[in-house]
Protein backbone atom coordinates (compact mmCIF):
# COMPACT_ATOMS: atom_id res chain seq x y z
CA UNK A 1 0.00 0.00 0.00
CA UNK A 2 1.37 3.58 -1.10
CA UNK A 3 1.78 5.83 1.93
CA UNK A 4 -0.07 9.26 2.24
CA UNK A 5 2.75 11.22 1.03
CA UNK A 6 3.67 8.77 -1.57
CA UNK A 7 -0.20 8.80 -2.64
CA UNK A 8 -0.68 12.14 -2.64
CA UNK A 9 2.76 12.67 -5.16
CA UNK A 10 1.22 10.40 -7.39
CA UNK A 11 -2.17 12.21 -7.82
CA UNK A 12 -0.72 15.13 -8.41
CA UNK A 13 2.23 13.93 -10.66
CA UNK A 14 -0.98 12.23 -12.61
CA UNK A 15 -2.64 15.92 -12.56
CA UNK A 16 0.17 17.59 -14.19
CA UNK A 17 0.11 15.35 -16.86
CA UNK A 18 -3.36 15.82 -17.20
CA UNK A 19 -3.18 19.44 -17.42
CA UNK A 20 -0.30 19.74 -20.03
CA UNK A 21 3.45 20.80 -19.63
CA UNK A 22 4.92 24.11 -20.43
CA UNK A 23 5.73 24.82 -24.50
CA UNK A 24 9.36 24.69 -25.24
CA UNK A 25 10.22 25.50 -28.95
CA UNK A 26 13.11 23.39 -30.86
CA UNK A 27 13.62 22.46 -34.56
CA UNK A 28 10.43 21.32 -36.21
CA UNK A 29 10.41 18.31 -37.49
CA UNK A 30 8.89 18.19 -41.35
CA UNK A 31 5.47 15.54 -41.72
CA UNK A 32 3.55 15.88 -45.03
CA UNK A 33 4.21 19.42 -45.36
CA UNK A 34 3.19 20.48 -41.47
CA UNK A 35 5.75 21.63 -39.01
CA UNK A 36 5.34 19.49 -35.64
CA UNK A 37 7.18 20.90 -33.28
CA UNK A 38 8.89 18.94 -30.89
CA UNK A 39 8.55 19.75 -26.92
CA UNK A 40 10.97 19.47 -24.18
CA UNK A 41 10.39 20.46 -20.39
CA UNK A 42 13.13 19.49 -18.45
CA UNK A 43 11.55 19.69 -15.12
CA UNK A 44 8.00 18.40 -16.20
CA UNK A 45 8.75 14.97 -18.75
CA UNK A 46 5.84 13.92 -18.77
CA UNK A 47 7.07 10.76 -19.98
CA UNK A 48 7.04 8.85 -17.06
CA UNK A 49 5.49 9.57 -13.27
CA UNK A 50 8.48 9.76 -10.88
CA UNK A 51 8.18 9.06 -7.24
CA UNK A 52 8.28 12.52 -5.93
CA UNK A 53 9.07 11.59 -2.28
CA UNK A 54 12.06 9.96 -3.55
CA UNK A 55 15.42 11.94 -3.43
CA UNK A 56 16.38 12.50 -7.07
CA UNK A 57 20.04 12.66 -8.40
CA UNK A 58 21.14 16.59 -8.90
CA UNK A 59 24.19 17.73 -10.93
CA UNK A 60 26.12 19.72 -8.27
CA UNK A 61 26.18 23.52 -7.95
CA UNK A 62 29.20 24.22 -10.22
CA UNK A 63 28.22 22.22 -12.52
CA UNK A 64 25.10 23.44 -13.32
CA UNK A 65 25.89 27.16 -13.26
CA UNK A 66 28.66 26.33 -15.81
CA UNK A 67 26.45 24.23 -18.04
CA UNK A 68 23.34 27.46 -17.98
CA UNK A 69 26.96 29.74 -18.72
CA UNK A 70 27.36 27.85 -21.55
CA UNK A 71 24.35 28.13 -23.05
CA UNK A 72 24.09 31.40 -22.49
CA UNK A 73 26.93 32.44 -24.17
CA UNK A 74 25.19 30.74 -27.58
CA UNK A 75 22.01 32.35 -26.67
CA UNK A 76 20.63 35.90 -28.22
CA UNK A 77 17.35 38.32 -27.03
CA UNK A 78 15.05 39.36 -29.81
CA UNK A 79 12.62 41.78 -29.94
CA UNK A 80 9.84 40.69 -32.59
CA UNK A 81 6.55 42.18 -34.28
CA UNK A 82 3.37 41.15 -32.18
CA UNK A 83 1.84 39.16 -35.09
CA UNK A 84 5.33 37.20 -35.86
CA UNK A 85 4.47 33.98 -37.80
CA UNK A 86 6.78 30.98 -35.60
CA UNK A 87 7.33 29.20 -39.06
CA UNK A 88 8.64 32.13 -40.48
CA UNK A 89 11.04 33.15 -37.87
CA UNK A 90 12.24 30.21 -37.51
CA UNK A 91 13.06 29.82 -41.34
CA UNK A 92 14.75 32.84 -40.87
CA UNK A 93 16.95 32.58 -38.04
CA UNK A 94 17.80 29.28 -38.66
CA UNK A 95 19.68 29.70 -42.19
CA UNK A 96 22.36 31.79 -39.97
CA UNK A 97 22.91 28.48 -37.90
CA UNK A 98 21.37 25.65 -36.36
CA UNK A 99 19.04 26.48 -33.41
CA UNK A 100 18.98 23.97 -30.42
CA UNK A 101 15.93 25.53 -28.81
CA UNK A 102 14.03 28.72 -28.34
CA UNK A 103 10.81 30.34 -26.75
CA UNK A 104 9.08 33.59 -26.90
CA UNK A 105 7.62 35.47 -23.88
CA UNK A 106 5.76 38.83 -23.40
CA UNK A 107 6.44 41.58 -21.00
CA UNK A 108 6.76 45.05 -22.54
CA UNK A 109 6.54 43.58 -26.40
CA UNK A 110 6.98 40.41 -27.83
CA UNK A 111 10.72 38.82 -26.96
CA UNK A 112 12.35 35.52 -28.67
CA UNK A 113 15.12 33.92 -26.67
CA UNK A 114 17.15 32.05 -28.78
CA UNK A 115 20.25 29.27 -28.75
CA UNK A 116 22.10 28.24 -31.28
CA UNK A 117 24.35 24.95 -31.22
CA UNK A 118 27.29 27.18 -31.79
CA UNK A 119 28.74 30.71 -30.88
CA UNK A 120 29.79 31.46 -34.59
CA UNK A 121 26.07 31.55 -35.40
CA UNK A 122 25.90 34.56 -33.69
CA UNK A 123 29.13 35.64 -35.16
CA UNK A 124 27.03 35.24 -38.60
CA UNK A 125 24.35 37.50 -37.64
CA UNK A 126 25.98 40.02 -36.07
CA UNK A 127 27.97 40.32 -39.47
CA UNK A 128 24.67 41.05 -40.91
CA UNK A 129 23.11 43.15 -38.54
CA UNK A 130 22.96 46.83 -38.90
CA UNK A 131 22.96 49.99 -37.10
CA UNK A 132 19.32 51.66 -37.01
CA UNK A 133 19.27 55.00 -38.41
CA UNK A 134 17.51 57.17 -36.50
CA UNK A 135 16.30 60.98 -37.97
CA UNK A 136 16.07 63.02 -34.62
CA UNK A 137 18.38 60.54 -32.32
CA UNK A 138 21.29 59.14 -32.65
CA UNK A 139 22.01 55.54 -31.87
CA UNK A 140 25.24 54.55 -29.30
CA UNK A 141 26.66 51.61 -31.42
CA UNK A 142 27.01 49.41 -29.11
CA UNK A 143 26.86 46.21 -30.86
CA UNK A 144 25.01 43.48 -28.36
CA UNK A 145 23.43 40.21 -28.43
CA UNK A 146 20.29 42.06 -28.00
CA UNK A 147 18.26 42.39 -31.55
CA UNK A 148 15.55 43.73 -33.07
CA UNK A 149 13.40 41.81 -35.67
CA UNK A 150 12.13 44.59 -38.43
CA UNK A 151 9.45 43.11 -40.76
CA UNK A 152 10.29 44.27 -44.09
CA UNK A 153 6.90 43.74 -45.52
CA UNK A 154 4.40 44.88 -43.02
CA UNK A 155 1.03 44.66 -45.55
CA UNK A 156 1.87 40.80 -45.27
CA UNK A 157 1.70 40.26 -41.35
CA UNK A 158 -0.83 43.59 -40.66
CA UNK A 159 -3.73 41.32 -40.46
CA UNK A 160 -2.25 38.26 -39.36
CA UNK A 161 -3.07 36.62 -36.22
CA UNK A 162 -0.21 36.05 -33.33
CA UNK A 163 0.97 32.61 -34.05
CA UNK A 164 3.43 31.74 -31.21
CA UNK A 165 2.38 30.36 -28.10
CA UNK A 166 4.11 32.79 -24.57
CA UNK A 167 6.13 31.08 -22.15
CA UNK A 168 4.58 31.52 -18.47
CA UNK A 169 6.21 35.12 -17.30
CA UNK A 170 4.23 36.21 -14.26
CA UNK A 171 2.84 34.84 -10.98
CA UNK A 172 -0.68 33.05 -10.66
CA UNK A 173 -3.19 35.04 -9.36
CA UNK A 174 -4.42 34.25 -5.84
CA UNK A 175 -7.89 33.47 -6.70
CA UNK A 176 -7.29 31.17 -9.30
CA UNK A 177 -4.60 29.68 -7.25
CA UNK A 178 -7.27 29.14 -4.56
CA UNK A 179 -9.48 27.56 -7.03
CA UNK A 180 -6.54 24.75 -8.18
CA UNK A 181 -5.75 24.22 -4.39
CA UNK A 182 -9.30 24.06 -3.49
CA UNK A 183 -9.63 21.17 -5.88
CA UNK A 184 -6.62 19.20 -4.62
CA UNK A 185 -7.30 15.77 -3.11
CA UNK A 186 -5.04 16.88 -0.06
CA UNK A 187 -2.99 19.25 1.83
CA UNK A 188 0.45 17.73 0.08
CA UNK A 189 -1.03 17.73 -3.18
CA UNK A 190 -1.87 21.38 -2.13
CA UNK A 191 1.83 22.29 -1.27
CA UNK A 192 3.16 20.58 -4.72
CA UNK A 193 0.87 23.21 -6.41
CA UNK A 194 1.94 25.61 -5.09
CA UNK A 195 5.51 24.78 -5.37
CA UNK A 196 4.99 23.86 -9.26
CA UNK A 197 2.66 27.70 -9.91
CA UNK A 198 4.98 29.49 -8.30
CA UNK A 199 8.75 28.37 -8.82
CA UNK A 200 10.63 29.88 -11.34
CA UNK A 201 10.57 27.89 -14.78
CA UNK A 202 13.02 26.21 -17.22
CA UNK A 203 12.58 29.26 -20.14
CA UNK A 204 12.55 31.64 -17.30
CA UNK A 205 15.72 30.34 -15.75
CA UNK A 206 17.60 30.54 -19.17
CA UNK A 207 15.97 34.27 -19.70
CA UNK A 208 18.26 35.15 -15.94
CA UNK A 209 21.25 33.76 -17.60
CA UNK A 210 21.15 35.13 -20.38
CA UNK A 211 20.48 38.31 -18.84
CA UNK A 212 23.95 37.87 -16.74
CA UNK A 213 25.90 37.30 -20.07
CA UNK A 214 24.93 40.35 -21.80
CA UNK A 215 25.97 42.57 -18.50
CA UNK A 216 29.41 39.80 -18.89
CA UNK A 217 29.54 41.64 -21.83
CA UNK A 218 29.53 45.24 -20.74
CA UNK A 219 31.81 43.87 -18.04
CA UNK A 220 34.17 42.00 -20.44
CA UNK A 221 35.13 45.43 -21.96
CA UNK A 222 37.14 46.07 -19.10
CA UNK A 223 38.16 42.58 -17.47
CA UNK A 224 38.04 40.23 -20.50
CA UNK A 225 38.10 36.94 -17.95
CA UNK A 226 35.29 38.37 -15.60
CA UNK A 227 31.86 36.78 -15.17
CA UNK A 228 28.88 37.56 -14.15
CA UNK A 229 26.66 34.95 -11.81
CA UNK A 230 23.13 34.57 -11.12
CA UNK A 231 23.14 33.83 -7.06
CA UNK A 232 20.19 33.93 -4.68
CA UNK A 233 16.40 32.98 -5.14
CA UNK A 234 17.23 32.73 -9.31
CA UNK A 235 19.76 29.69 -8.70
CA UNK A 236 19.28 28.30 -5.25
CA UNK A 237 15.79 26.18 -6.17
CA UNK A 238 13.56 28.32 -3.98
CA UNK A 239 12.90 31.44 -6.18
CA UNK A 240 9.52 32.24 -7.17
CA UNK A 241 8.64 33.40 -10.81
CA UNK A 242 9.39 37.55 -11.39
CA UNK A 243 12.04 37.43 -8.11
CA UNK A 244 14.80 40.15 -8.76
CA UNK A 245 17.34 38.63 -10.45
CA UNK A 246 20.96 39.07 -8.10
CA UNK A 247 24.37 38.82 -9.98
CA UNK A 248 27.54 38.91 -8.36
CA UNK A 249 30.58 40.28 -10.84
CA UNK A 250 33.73 37.84 -9.78
CA UNK A 251 37.13 39.04 -10.86
CA UNK A 252 38.86 36.08 -8.74
CA UNK A 253 38.93 34.21 -11.75
CA UNK A 254 41.06 36.21 -13.73
CA UNK A 255 44.12 34.62 -14.21
CA UNK A 256 47.81 35.84 -12.98
CA UNK A 257 46.21 36.65 -9.42
CA UNK A 258 48.47 33.25 -8.16
CA UNK A 259 51.26 32.49 -10.39
CA UNK A 260 54.18 31.33 -8.88
CA UNK A 261 57.78 33.08 -9.58
CA UNK A 262 60.14 31.12 -11.10
CA UNK A 263 63.03 30.96 -10.54
CA UNK A 264 64.91 32.91 -13.24
CA UNK A 265 66.87 35.96 -13.02
CA UNK A 266 63.72 38.09 -13.61
CA UNK A 267 59.76 37.77 -13.06
CA UNK A 268 56.70 40.29 -15.03
CA UNK A 269 53.82 41.40 -13.50
CA UNK A 270 51.24 43.63 -14.49
CA UNK A 271 51.43 47.44 -13.83
CA UNK A 272 47.93 48.15 -12.01
CA UNK A 273 46.16 51.14 -10.23
CA UNK A 274 46.32 51.20 -6.60
CA UNK A 275 44.06 51.94 -4.33
CA UNK A 276 43.52 51.54 -0.36
CA UNK A 277 41.41 48.93 0.26
CA UNK A 278 39.14 46.34 -1.62
CA UNK A 279 35.44 47.71 -0.77
CA UNK A 280 37.34 51.06 -2.79
CA UNK A 281 38.35 48.99 -5.52
CA UNK A 282 34.79 47.47 -5.57
CA UNK A 283 33.10 50.19 -5.34
CA UNK A 284 35.20 51.98 -8.34
CA UNK A 285 34.60 48.85 -10.57
CA UNK A 286 30.55 49.11 -10.04
CA UNK A 287 30.50 52.84 -10.41
CA UNK A 288 31.62 52.71 -13.96
CA UNK A 289 29.91 49.32 -14.63
CA UNK A 290 27.08 50.61 -13.57
CA UNK A 291 27.53 53.52 -16.06
CA UNK A 292 28.69 52.04 -19.03
CA UNK A 293 25.34 50.00 -18.56
CA UNK A 294 23.40 53.10 -18.35
CA UNK A 295 24.74 54.60 -21.43
CA UNK A 296 25.36 51.42 -23.57
CA UNK A 297 23.29 48.52 -22.39
CA UNK A 298 19.73 48.76 -24.73
CA UNK A 299 16.79 48.02 -22.43
CA UNK A 300 18.23 48.32 -19.02
CA UNK A 301 16.52 51.41 -17.41
CA UNK A 302 16.41 52.88 -13.60
CA UNK A 303 20.41 53.17 -13.01
CA UNK A 304 21.39 53.10 -9.26
CA UNK A 305 24.69 53.19 -7.65
CA UNK A 306 24.22 52.29 -3.91
CA UNK A 307 27.73 52.60 -3.98
CA UNK A 308 28.01 52.92 0.41
CA UNK A 309 25.55 50.00 1.32
CA UNK A 310 27.63 47.30 3.70
CA UNK A 311 28.05 45.42 0.74
CA UNK A 312 27.94 47.88 -2.82
CA UNK A 313 25.60 47.25 -5.23
CA UNK A 314 24.24 48.89 -8.42
CA UNK A 315 20.39 48.32 -9.43
CA UNK A 316 18.40 48.56 -12.89
CA UNK A 317 15.79 47.44 -14.02
CA UNK A 318 16.40 45.01 -17.33
CA UNK A 319 12.84 46.17 -19.28
CA UNK A 320 12.86 42.99 -21.60
CA UNK A 321 13.03 40.69 -19.29
CA UNK A 322 10.82 42.50 -16.92
CA UNK A 323 13.61 41.90 -13.99
CA UNK A 324 14.69 44.22 -11.17
CA UNK A 325 18.49 43.33 -11.01
CA UNK A 326 21.02 43.69 -8.48
CA UNK A 327 25.06 44.12 -9.53
CA UNK A 328 27.40 43.15 -6.84
CA UNK A 329 30.95 42.25 -6.65
CA UNK A 330 33.26 40.29 -4.47
CA UNK A 331 30.31 38.60 -2.71
CA UNK A 332 31.51 35.08 -2.05
CA UNK A 333 29.69 34.33 0.90
CA UNK A 334 26.58 35.22 -0.96
CA UNK A 335 26.91 32.86 -3.55
CA UNK A 336 28.41 29.85 -0.68
CA UNK A 337 24.56 30.46 0.52
CA UNK A 338 22.95 29.59 -2.43
CA UNK A 339 25.03 26.60 -2.95
CA UNK A 340 24.02 25.54 0.46
CA UNK A 341 20.27 26.12 0.06
CA UNK A 342 20.31 24.22 -3.80
CA UNK A 343 22.08 21.45 -1.64
CA UNK A 344 19.20 21.74 1.11
CA UNK A 345 16.62 21.88 -1.80
CA UNK A 346 17.80 18.47 -3.53
CA UNK A 347 18.02 16.14 -0.11
CA UNK A 348 14.25 15.46 0.11
CA UNK A 349 11.25 16.71 -2.15
CA UNK A 350 9.59 18.04 0.90
CA UNK A 351 11.98 20.78 1.46
CA UNK A 352 11.16 22.60 -1.26
CA UNK A 353 7.59 22.10 -1.42
CA UNK A 354 7.50 23.29 2.34
CA UNK A 355 9.60 26.76 1.83
CA UNK A 356 7.34 27.51 -0.97
CA UNK A 357 4.09 26.48 1.08
CA UNK A 358 5.37 28.74 3.99
CA UNK A 359 6.34 31.61 1.74
CA UNK A 360 2.46 31.65 -0.13
CA UNK A 361 1.22 31.71 3.42
CA UNK A 362 3.37 34.34 4.70
CA UNK A 363 3.09 36.34 1.51
CA UNK A 364 -1.13 36.22 1.68
CA UNK A 365 -1.03 37.24 4.99
CA UNK A 366 1.20 40.24 4.58
CA UNK A 367 4.14 39.11 6.86
CA UNK A 368 6.61 39.58 4.14
CA UNK A 369 6.38 42.04 1.62
CA UNK A 370 8.39 43.32 -1.57
CA UNK A 371 9.05 46.64 0.44
CA UNK A 372 12.18 46.65 2.15
CA UNK A 373 11.31 47.19 6.09
CA UNK A 374 10.59 45.38 9.41
CA UNK A 375 8.71 42.33 7.55
CA UNK A 376 10.31 39.17 8.03
CA UNK A 377 12.01 38.27 4.87
CA UNK A 378 11.95 35.34 2.62
CA UNK A 379 15.31 34.47 3.17
CA UNK A 380 14.49 33.93 7.14
CA UNK A 381 11.53 31.97 6.48
CA UNK A 382 13.48 29.89 4.60
CA UNK A 383 15.96 29.70 7.66
CA UNK A 384 12.81 28.72 9.86
CA UNK A 385 11.75 25.82 7.71
CA UNK A 386 14.91 24.14 7.38
CA UNK A 387 15.80 24.74 10.86
CA UNK A 388 12.09 22.89 12.17
CA UNK A 389 12.94 19.90 9.03
CA UNK A 390 17.05 19.76 10.76
CA UNK A 391 14.70 19.29 14.35
CA UNK A 392 12.59 16.56 13.52
CA UNK A 393 12.40 13.17 14.59
CA UNK A 394 14.57 11.62 12.68
CA UNK A 395 16.12 14.95 11.16
CA UNK A 396 14.81 15.35 7.32
CA UNK A 397 17.93 17.09 6.70
CA UNK A 398 21.65 17.46 8.12
CA UNK A 399 23.16 20.38 9.82
CA UNK A 400 25.55 22.87 7.90
CA UNK A 401 28.00 21.09 10.81
CA UNK A 402 26.81 17.42 9.53
CA UNK A 403 27.44 18.94 6.09
CA UNK A 404 30.69 20.45 6.79
CA UNK A 405 32.49 16.89 8.39
CA UNK A 406 31.16 14.72 4.78
CA UNK A 407 32.72 17.46 2.84
CA UNK A 408 36.41 16.60 1.44
CA UNK A 409 39.50 18.13 1.02
CA UNK A 410 38.52 20.01 -2.78
CA UNK A 411 35.12 21.10 -0.49
CA UNK A 412 37.37 22.91 1.73
CA UNK A 413 36.56 26.97 1.47
CA UNK A 414 37.17 29.51 3.90
CA UNK A 415 36.15 33.44 2.87
CA UNK A 416 38.00 36.40 5.28
CA UNK A 417 38.10 33.49 7.86
CA UNK A 418 34.79 32.17 7.94
CA UNK A 419 34.71 28.71 7.08
CA UNK A 420 32.12 27.85 4.44
CA UNK A 421 32.70 24.05 3.90
CA UNK A 422 30.43 21.54 3.06
CA UNK A 423 30.13 18.29 0.80
CA UNK A 424 28.99 19.81 -2.63
CA UNK A 425 28.56 16.23 -4.07
CA UNK A 426 25.33 13.54 -3.69
CA UNK A 427 26.73 11.72 -0.16
CA UNK A 428 24.51 13.08 1.55
CA UNK A 429 21.83 9.70 2.72
CA UNK A 430 17.81 10.37 2.40
CA UNK A 431 16.03 11.06 5.64
CA UNK A 432 14.43 8.12 6.73
CA UNK A 433 11.34 10.34 8.06
CA UNK A 434 8.25 9.28 6.29
CA UNK A 435 6.21 12.47 7.46
CA UNK A 436 3.74 13.65 5.17
CA UNK A 437 3.56 17.38 4.66
CA UNK A 438 0.42 17.93 6.01
CA UNK A 439 2.13 17.23 9.54
CA UNK A 440 4.80 19.11 8.68
CA UNK A 441 3.11 22.60 7.86
CA UNK A 442 0.99 21.53 11.12
CA UNK A 443 4.19 21.35 12.76
CA UNK A 444 5.46 24.57 11.53
CA UNK A 445 2.59 26.61 12.93
CA UNK A 446 2.66 24.45 16.09
CA UNK A 447 6.53 24.76 16.81
CA UNK A 448 6.81 28.56 16.13
CA UNK A 449 3.48 29.94 17.88
CA UNK A 450 5.05 28.26 20.66
CA UNK A 451 8.59 29.02 20.13
CA UNK A 452 10.60 31.37 23.16
CA UNK A 453 11.62 33.91 20.67
CA UNK A 454 12.45 36.33 23.47
CA UNK A 455 15.02 34.22 24.85
CA UNK A 456 16.82 31.45 21.88
CA UNK A 457 17.98 31.74 18.41
CA UNK A 458 17.91 30.20 15.44
CA UNK A 459 20.72 28.31 14.35
CA UNK A 460 21.02 26.33 11.37
CA UNK A 461 24.58 25.12 11.61
CA UNK A 462 23.90 23.34 14.64
CA UNK A 463 20.51 22.68 14.26
CA UNK A 464 19.44 23.17 17.67
CA UNK A 465 18.36 26.69 19.81
CA UNK A 466 20.85 29.21 21.16
CA UNK A 467 20.60 31.76 23.51
CA UNK A 468 20.44 35.20 21.82
CA UNK A 469 23.57 37.21 21.81
CA UNK A 470 21.55 40.34 21.73
CA UNK A 471 18.09 41.64 22.03
CA UNK A 472 16.91 41.34 18.80
CA UNK A 473 12.95 40.71 18.78
CA UNK A 474 13.87 37.64 15.80
CA UNK A 475 17.25 36.45 15.94
CA UNK A 476 18.54 33.69 13.07
CA UNK A 477 22.19 33.50 13.04
CA UNK A 478 23.73 33.75 9.21
CA UNK A 479 24.95 30.19 8.68
CA UNK A 480 28.52 31.40 7.46
CA UNK A 481 28.98 34.32 8.80
CA UNK A 482 27.86 33.44 12.58
CA UNK A 483 28.28 36.73 14.22
CA UNK A 484 25.03 38.57 11.62
CA UNK A 485 21.47 38.33 12.55
CA UNK A 486 20.02 37.90 9.42
CA UNK A 487 16.69 38.87 10.64
CA UNK A 488 17.91 42.38 12.51
CA UNK A 489 15.22 44.12 10.66
CA UNK A 490 12.33 42.44 12.22
CA UNK A 491 10.66 44.57 14.90
CA UNK A 492 8.43 43.12 18.12
CA UNK A 493 5.30 44.30 16.50
CA UNK A 494 6.36 42.29 12.89
CA UNK A 495 7.27 39.12 15.27
CA UNK A 496 3.84 39.09 17.07
CA UNK A 497 2.04 39.30 14.58
CA UNK A 498 4.06 36.63 13.10
CA UNK A 499 3.81 34.22 15.94
CA UNK A 500 -0.47 35.04 16.53
CA UNK A 501 -1.21 34.35 12.70
CA UNK A 502 0.90 30.49 13.41
CA UNK A 503 -1.29 30.32 16.04
CA UNK A 504 -4.52 30.79 14.34
CA UNK A 505 -2.99 28.93 11.05
CA UNK A 506 -2.59 25.66 13.30
CA UNK A 507 -5.90 25.86 15.02
CA UNK A 508 -7.36 26.19 11.33
CA UNK A 509 -5.68 23.07 10.29
CA UNK A 510 -6.93 21.60 13.48
CA UNK A 511 -10.56 21.79 12.55
CA UNK A 512 -12.58 18.78 10.43
CA UNK A 513 -14.34 20.89 8.22
CA UNK A 514 -11.17 22.09 7.06
CA UNK A 515 -8.70 19.11 6.93
CA UNK A 516 -9.96 17.72 3.76
CA UNK A 517 -11.79 18.47 0.56
CA UNK A 518 -15.82 19.01 1.16
CA UNK A 519 -16.05 20.34 -2.39
CA UNK A 520 -14.26 21.74 -5.55
CA UNK A 521 -15.29 25.14 -4.41
CA UNK A 522 -15.06 25.74 -0.78
CA UNK A 523 -10.74 26.68 0.30
CA UNK A 524 -9.70 24.12 2.82
CA UNK A 525 -6.36 23.14 4.18
CA UNK A 526 -3.49 25.21 2.67
CA UNK A 527 -6.40 27.49 0.58
CA UNK A 528 -8.16 28.48 3.67
CA UNK A 529 -5.09 29.45 5.22
CA UNK A 530 -4.26 31.88 2.18
CA UNK A 531 -7.88 34.06 2.60
CA UNK A 532 -6.89 37.05 4.87
CA UNK A 533 -7.71 36.35 8.48
CA UNK A 534 -6.91 40.39 9.23
CA UNK A 535 -7.98 44.28 7.61
CA UNK A 536 -4.81 45.86 8.84
CA UNK A 537 -0.99 44.04 8.49
CA UNK A 538 0.57 47.11 10.60
CA UNK A 539 1.19 50.26 10.83
CA UNK A 540 0.90 53.26 12.91
CA UNK A 541 -2.92 53.16 12.79
CA UNK A 542 -3.82 50.17 14.56
CA UNK A 543 -7.87 49.01 13.24
CA UNK A 544 -9.50 45.90 14.75
CA UNK A 545 -9.27 42.68 13.33
CA UNK A 546 -12.82 41.67 11.81
CA UNK A 547 -13.63 38.69 10.15
CA UNK A 548 -12.57 38.82 5.98
CA UNK A 549 -14.78 36.01 4.52
CA UNK A 550 -17.47 33.63 5.32
CA UNK A 551 -15.35 31.47 6.31
CA UNK A 552 -13.62 33.51 8.90
CA UNK A 553 -16.54 33.97 10.47
CA UNK A 554 -17.63 30.73 10.47
CA UNK A 555 -14.70 30.01 12.30
CA UNK A 556 -14.93 32.25 14.72
CA UNK A 557 -18.74 30.97 15.30
CA UNK A 558 -17.32 27.61 16.00
CA UNK A 559 -14.84 28.83 18.63
CA UNK A 560 -17.14 30.79 20.73
CA UNK A 561 -18.98 27.49 20.52
CA UNK A 562 -16.43 24.88 21.40
CA UNK A 563 -15.59 26.99 24.46
CA UNK A 564 -18.31 25.12 26.38
CA UNK A 565 -16.39 21.81 25.80
CA UNK A 566 -13.74 20.94 28.55
CA UNK A 567 -10.21 20.91 26.84
CA UNK A 568 -11.20 21.59 23.25
CA UNK A 569 -7.52 23.04 22.64
CA UNK A 570 -5.81 20.53 24.94
CA UNK A 571 -6.45 17.29 22.78
CA UNK A 572 -3.32 14.74 22.36
CA UNK A 573 -3.69 15.10 18.60
CA UNK A 574 -1.49 12.41 18.19
CA UNK A 575 1.19 13.49 20.62
CA UNK A 576 1.63 17.22 19.13
CA UNK A 577 2.41 19.96 21.37
CA UNK A 578 -0.77 21.61 22.71
CA UNK A 579 -1.88 24.87 20.79
CA UNK A 580 -0.39 27.95 23.61
CA UNK A 581 -3.31 31.07 23.40
CA UNK A 582 -1.88 33.10 26.22
CA UNK A 583 0.30 35.94 25.10
CA UNK A 584 4.05 35.48 25.71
Amino acid sequence: ALSPLKMAASIWWRRLEAAGRLWFGRCPRRSGGTSSWAETAPVLDGREEPDLTEKTIAKTFSALQAERHEQAERTILISCPSNISEKKFYKYLSSYGAISKYFFYETFGVYAVVEFSDKESIGTLKRISSIPSLQHECAVPFKSRFFNLRNNHPRELSAARPSVPYHKHAVIPLNELLRKLSGAESIDEQLYTVCKEYQITEENTRLRFLVCSLVKDIAAAYFPECSIKPFGSSVNNFGKIGCDLDMFLDLDSISGRNNTKTGGAFSMEYQTKRVSSERVATQSTLSVIGECIDQFAPGCAGIQKILNARCPLVRFSHQPSGLQCDLTANNRIAMRSTELLYIYSNIDPRVRALVFGVRCWARAQGITSNIPGSWITNFSLTMMVLFLLQKRNPPIIPTLDQLRDLAEVEDKYVIESHDCTFVSNNKIKPSQNTETLEELLQEFFEFYGNFAFNQMSINIRKGKEQHKPEASPLYIQNPFEQALNVSKNVNQTQLERFVTLARESAWILQQEGLKQRMSDTKPWGLAALLLPTMQSSGGKSKKKRQPASERIKTLLDSLKTNKSTPGYLNRTNGGRRHICTVAW
